[in-house]
């Protein structure tokens, strides 16, 4: 099709739809705004909107406390000591690999139960404290 200007039309648009005006506009005697009250009249404007306090006070609660912080994948030393050979690398890649982590986005950390007699060589894995010293006493090391 050739395009010239008795070819053109202008874009179609839709129009405006008119709101609250009466019964038969489709949006009904009150235009959805309720009945009385300060946001059903024209020009409201000095609505505040919940502040952080008040956002707050307003959500409901349950005991205890859930952080919204992504949580580490957790693997004990047992689990290592059956699943790698001496002077193995340990890296989050490879515990995946293995199957004893799904994810490993949050990162992984290395917990101290079990005991393990291999040296082993842990990369890229937060460590507890008594994993650290458990993983030592065996001859391996530690590298953040």
């Amino acid at each position: 099709m050739e395009l010239s200007l008795h070819t053109m039309s202008p874009k179609k648009r839709k129009t405006k739809k008119r709101v609250g005006r009466g019964l038969g506009s489709g949006t009904g005697a009150k235009s959805g705004r309720g009945q009385k009250g300060q946001k059903s009249r024209s020009g409201v404007s000095g609505l505040k909107r919940l502040g952080m306090r008040r956002m707050m006070l307003a959500t409901p609660k349950k005991r205890g406390f859930n952080s919204q912080k992504p949580k580490k994948a957790v693997v004990n030393l047992a689990d290592l000591e059956n699943e790698f050979d001496a002077k193995a690398e340990v890296t989050p890649a490879m515990l995946k690999e293995k199957g004893l982590v799904s994810k490993t986005k949050a990162g992984v950390k290395v917990l101290g139960n079990g005991s393990i007699s291999k040296p082993l060589t842990i990369k890229g894995c937060a460590v507890s404290k008594a994993a650290a010293e458990k993983v030592m006493a065996a001859g391996g090391t530690i590298e953040a």
